[in-house]
């Protein structure tokens, strides 16, 4: 019998290798209205994730047409609850976004000099602190100043941060509320991170609003901020800022940056606010716009890409090598102790 030791396979994560990403599964997706249709190869630039409505058989875009509002959960609900499209599973550092620019905004995976993203670990992390994804139907508007950010929105669907127990697969849309939210100021454009559970979550009936979140999750908001702070800091830019002196804002605050960003996408959906295509695609299946196409339209898209490759790409191991970061700051305050 070998003594030889197994190595490691970095795209399964056995041995205690952790995954760089979890691969969608329509089993995982609560809202059973929706399955999703993958093509091409996972961890490759080919890679797409498009969704289907399965009361219409139709394709439809998780930017556009799936609806902000989960209306089941919402019916014996004395407060909103949103539906949540995941893009990043917990712990997986594979940058998976609904994609602005393509038609039907599949989820894919965000390119950095030529190749699959993979957002670094900075220690003691591996990957994202939380299930990450997006709210549906709202709109940072790049034309829009920020009161409280003084900068322009970043031309994204609000971004969510759902801090519950269980691991969500990419391409999962789960119905979550929203106790509160962060400023982040990334590289000079404004991209609030809100602060959300599912409801079906052990913790969701104890957290309510954003000082809940410490009393039963201590230490986790601390770290997001930090995690949102240095993320970008090993690929050689500096450290990001924060709007509201780096506080998080509470449910009531987060609620209206829910109202603001819903009333910006209702302007470009609407054609109100205009957004060459190319920058931003309202292609869609259910609106009433000039967006619109038919079912067959939306279904050429999809068998347009490459058929789906069951097998994730190989990756190296790299992807889970760990960053080291400290600023200025910090170092500055380390020196002043004694």
């Amino acid at each position: 019998m070998s003594t030889t030791p197994k190595k490691p396979d970095v795209n399964k994560g056995t041995q205690g290798e952790a995954l760089a990403s979890k691969a969608p599964k329509s089993s995982d997706n609560e809202n059973r209205r929706y399955e999703i249709v993958q093509r091409g190869q996972l961890h490759t630039l080919n890679y797409r994730c498009y969704f289907r409505d399965t009361q219409t058989n139709t394709i439809v875009s998780p930017f556009h047409d799936i609806p902000l509002v989960n209306e089941e959960h919402n019916k014996d609900q004395s407060e909103t609850i949103y539906n949540m499209v995941v893009e990043v599973p917990r712990w997986t550092n594979a940058k998976m976004e609904i994609n602005k620019q393509l038609k039907m905004n599949p989820l894919v995976q965000d390119i950095k000099n030529g190749k699959p993203r993979f957002v670094h670990n900075v220690f003691p992390y591996h990957g994202y602190l939380w299930n990450y994804g997006a709210l549906p139907q709202t709109w940072e508007d790049p034309n829009h100043v920020d009161e409280d950010t003084k900068t322009t929105g970043d031309n994204d669907p609000l971004d969510v941060c759902e801090i519950g127990t269980t691991l969500h697969a990419t391409g999962s849309i789960i119905p979550v509320k929203i106790v509160g939210v962060l400023g982040l100021i990334d590289e000079g454009e404004t991209d609030w991170k809100l602060i959300g559970i599912d409801i079906r979550d052990k913790l969701a009936t104890q957290i309510n609003d954003i000082d809940d979140v410490d009393k039963h999750l201590p230490g986790l908001l601390e770290a997001t901020r930090r995690w949102f702070k240095y993320y970008k800091v090993p690929t050689g830019k500096p450290p990001n800022k924060f709007a509201l002196n780096e506080q998080y804002g509470d449910r009531a605050y987060a609620q209206r940056v829910i109202d603001e960003t819903r009333k910006y996408w209702e302007k470009l959906a609407s054609g109100e606010t205009k957004v060459e295509e190319k920058v931003c695609s309202i292609t869609n299946t259910t609106l009433k716009n000039r967006g619109r196409i038919s079912k067959e339209d939306a279904e050429t898209i999809v068998e347009a890409d490459e058929k789906h490759e069951k097998e994730a790409a190989k990756l190296d191991s790299s992807v889970h090598q760990l960053s080291y970061v400290q600023d200025d700051e910090e170092r500055s305050t380390k020196d002043k102790k004694f």
